[in-house]
């Protein structure tokens, strides 16, 4: 059989089997996942069903089943970013599983082949109560969890404690009826791990202005027989120390990851107060605590523990504790996930690599065979069309190092022309303390199958290279990451791999941000593509977002009361008259994060000026577009601005209206 013919096309108009929809379809990734007994459970994406995100199980012969109908939507607004929304165990040999429903944050009780009962009230008062991070405990009758209870209509009149909630159902009309295990001298807790034993319990806090990447507080407290705590007393961490997990060992030692050395490292506290490093590595054993209940380690009952580490990218792999060793499990993943679950040889994890999605990945650590057992990726194309990374290390002003994913132009079927340069849109992640992970990406192939290149940038701030590497955005947001992305682009330029009159940048929330002030404040690209972003840090910062991120701009850019000339001069709204290129700005109408006046107030400021633009607002949709036409229409949308901008033609896109 002779090969097929290979067409010469310009960049940006090579016909792709990628549509927006088939990447739609493919986006987000399971999540938490947990045993229950000796079964597999997990949440789940469902783009066509709303955005909403469900149970699966993977019963003991081998099939998954999606545990609960539409419209029932597994997921916690605690923080507004969430956290782990179910837990399960096994009580009189059935299943028995508490998860959180979205619509009213309601905690519910479900038993397989029954209807989900409310356990906990629902509250008139601002945002109402919500939990997340539920352990429960089937020989107390209880569930342990965070509780976030608005005591005011404002973002924040909120307070946080660790509450016990009857599983008899006797605190579903009744708020009395929750039992509080703590008090609300800290404004943020992560989930209480009770010991083997049952007589402590440990749990992270932290206070604002901090993040729990700046500092945090490893919490114990004494658990009487009743269910009491003791007085809490903090036993590692601090402003400058991040603990984002700690976790009960078998033998009843505790284990956490802090970042003491400069790295997020693995430790085991001893009786009297100290600890020592496990695995002392430069590379980091945890993460960004985004959402309570992360795990980045999970202890097995034979004393290894598994492991989610590495630089930039993280893997797992099994601590030996005695010796120090990592042992890395064998197969196609290049990145795992911040949820971890273990029983008896087994790890349960989710893992991805640059030509698979998500899955959800079994590690039998006697064997040391893993191999996928859920959510199992499928090439939706040929993985010709799969973009193919490259893993770069760029140079920034100053000679520091600048961290980068480049994915060339890549189409089985088309070249173009020699001599012709492909036109580059340079990605800056959300976060800002997050990264990009290296990991298959429809949305990226949609552009690269395309003939548009798109390099990721792990600019200055972000995460999985250490504290000193996240800590150059102290202060600093709005010129490092801005300095970053541009030199990236640059250099893509300069050395013959991109096109420097083709240049775009876009980014989503804090990338959104980055994507904005880009446009502001350099001359580097023609046009860009803003998403649900934050514009106005003076109206952010004083009371614009939730309570979580409230005080975040107190390190990103300076404390407001000393600086607050440097909030209004960075802002993209307040340099709006600087902007010239055309740019598409996507928001939903229901965020509460970066909410849609932060936009209306940055249009308003251009009005007059001439500039192209289009402003698509979507109802329904939050912070992270979750509907598959939400995200058909903001691709396509992205789509057409770059051909119109770069002179492309791609063929079948609806051409977006640019006004000015």
């Amino acid at each position: 059989m002779g090969e097929t013919a290979v067409q010469t096309l310009p960049y940006g108009s090579w016909p792709s089997p990628i549509d927006a929809a088939l990447a739609a379809a493919h986006d987000g990734k399971p999540e938490f996942v947990g045993f229950v007994g000796d079964e597999v459970w997990w949440t789940e994406p469902r783009p066509a069903e709303g955005g909403r995100r469900t149970l699966v199980r993977r019963s003991a012969g081998s099939t998954e089943e999606s545990v609960l109908p539409a419209p029932w939507n597994v997921r916690s607004r605690v923080i507004e970013y969430g956290g782990r929304p179910w837990a399960g165990a096994v009580q009189g040999g059935a299943a028995l599983v508490v998860f959180v429903n979205f619509a009213d944050q309601r905690l519910y009780l479900l038993r397989p082949g029954g209807e989900p009962r409310p356990l906990t009230p629902v509250s008139p008062v601002g945002g109402g109560l919500r939990w997340a991070d539920p352990q429960v405990l089937a020989e107390r009758g209880e569930v342990w969890c965070v509780l976030e209870e608005f005591t005011g209509d404002g973002p924040t009149d909120v307070r946080r404690v660790l509450a016990a909630v009857p599983l008899d159902g006797s605190a579903a009309e009744d708020r009395g009826a929750v039992r509080e295990l703590t008090d609300d001298r800290h404004r943020f807790v992560t989930g209480a791990r009770l010991s083997p034993d049952g007589r402590r319990a440990v749990w992270l806090a932290w206070d604002h202005p901090r993040m729990p990447w700046d500092g945090t507080e490893l919490m114990m407290a004494e658990v009487t027989g009743d269910g009491t705590f003791g007085e809490p007393r903090t036993c590692a961490g601090g402003p400058e120390e991040s603990i984002p997990q700690a976790e009960w060992a078998a033998d009843g030692s505790l284990l956490y990851v802090s970042d003491r050395s400069g790295w997020w490292n693995l430790y085991r506290a001893d009786l009297q107060g100290g600890s020592r490093p496990l695995c002392p590595r430069q590379e980091e054993f945890g993460g960004p605590l985004w959402k309570l209940g992360q795990r980045w380690f999970a202890p097995l009952d034979s004393g290894l523990i598994a492991v989610v580490h590495g630089r930039g990218a993280a893997v797992l792999g099994i601590l030996d504790p005695e010796t120090g060793e990592v042992v890395d499990a064998a197969g196609p993943w290049s990145e795992f996930d911040a949820t971890l679950a273990a029983h008896g040889e087994r790890v349960v994890a989710v893992g991805a690599g640059p030509h698979s999605s998500y899955e959800v990945v079994e590690l039998n650590t006697r064997t040391g065979h893993a191999r996928v057992i859920g959510a199992a990726h499928k090439d939706a194309v040929d993985p010709a069309y799969h973009p193919e990374p490259r893993i770069r290390t760029f140079t920034g002003p100053g000679g520091r190092d600048v961290h980068a994913h480049v994915y060339a132009p890549r189409n089985p079927g088309c070249r173009a022309s020699d001599g012709e340069l492909p036109p580059y849109v340079v990605w800056a992640h959300g976060g800002p303390t997050s990264r990009a992970p290296l990991v298959l990406d429809l949305e990226i192939a949609y552009f690269t199958s395309r003939g548009i290149g798109v390099a990721e940038v792990n600019y200055g701030g972000s995460t999985g290279h250490g504290r000193e590497y996240r800590n150059r955005l102290r202060e600093q947001w709005g010129v490092v990451d801005v300095e970053d992305c541009a030199a990236v682009a640059l250099a893509l330029a300069e050395e013959g791999t991109a096109d420097r009159a083709r240049l775009a940048v876009r980014g989503g929330s804090a990338g959104g941000w980055t994507s904005a002030a880009s446009l502001a404040t350099t001359d580097v690209y023609a046009c860009g593509t803003i998403i649900y972003p934050i514009l106005d840090l003076t109206g952010w910062g004083t009371g614009e977002t939730h309570d979580f991120e409230s005080q975040y701009l107190e390190s990103l850019v300076g404390p407001l009361a000393e600086v607050p000339e440097r909030y209004a001069e960075r802002s993209p709204a307040e340099r709006a008259d600087r902007i010239t290129a055309p740019f598409l700005l996507l928001q939903g109408l229901d965020d509460v994060i970066c909410p849609p006046v932060q936009c209306e107030r940055f249009l308003a400021r251009l009005k007059g000026r001439q500039v192209p633009h289009a402003y698509l607002t979507f109802e329904g949709e939050g912070h992270g577009f979750r509907r598959a036409e939400t995200m058909v229409r903001a691709l396509e949308a992205e789509l057409s601005l770059y051909a119109q901008v770069f002179d492309l033609d791609p063929a079948g896109i609806p051409t977006l209206e640019l006004g000015t």
